[in-house]
């Protein structure tokens, strides 16, 4: 399979909140909102890359899979085996372009996230790319301007690192140990 990649920007919006959201950010000009939770990787990944916007929103985490893993390894309910098998899974879909790593995440109501999910993002995930997870209230009213202005004024910062140069260490992010310590949440 070729490679895919977006031309603008590829904002991913997590959070149980993440329709509402879309349908906010769906009316800014320049902004291009794709509804692909739910969907086939690799074809949520041919949409975001044929998007011509500037700006591309979704709704589908590409690193949903290796989360859940994280996170069930750390609450005892999963083993190391299955995570590693996530990070595998996960590498294999960004070589080759069945999934594209998002330039920012926003998280929606991250303080209201079970501490071991808040930890992911805030923490295993955030610590990568600290300026590139962004928190967020979810929006209150299709015309919240809090979430509009934060899509306006993306921070600029470092890229992410290369996923096969972190995601295998993951195991080693524990929970308490990385990032969500020093932001207050």
């Amino acid at each position: 399979m070729v490679s895919l990649s977006a031309s603008g920007t590829v904002v991913a919006v997590v959070g149980s909140a993440s329709e509402e959201a879309l349908q906010v950010l769906s009316s800014v000009p320049g902004v291009e909102t794709l509804s692909l939770q739910g969907s086939e990787p690799a074809l949520g990944a041919r949409r975001i890359a044929a998007a011509s916007a500037p700006l591309v929103v979704h709704d589908a985490d590409p690193l949903a899979h290796v989360a859940a893993a994280w996170v069930e390894l750390f609450e005892a309910r999963s083993t190391l085996g299955v995570l590693e098998v996530e990070v595998e899974t996960a590498l294999a879909q960004f070589e080759d372009g069945a999934a594209i790593m998002p330039d920012y995440y926003i998280v929606l109501d991250p303080a209201e996230a079970d501490d071991t999910w808040r930890h992911w993002w805030c923490g295993a995930l955030g610590y990568r790319a600290p300026r590139r997870v962004l928190p967020a209230a979810s929006p209150t009213s299709p015309r919240d301007a809090a979430l509009r202005r934060l899509l306006a004024a993306l921070p600029s910062s470092r890229p992410w690192p290369e996923p096969e140069s972190w995601l295998p260490r993951l195991a080693f992010d524990i929970p308490d140990r990385v990032g969500v310590r020093d932001t207050g949440l």
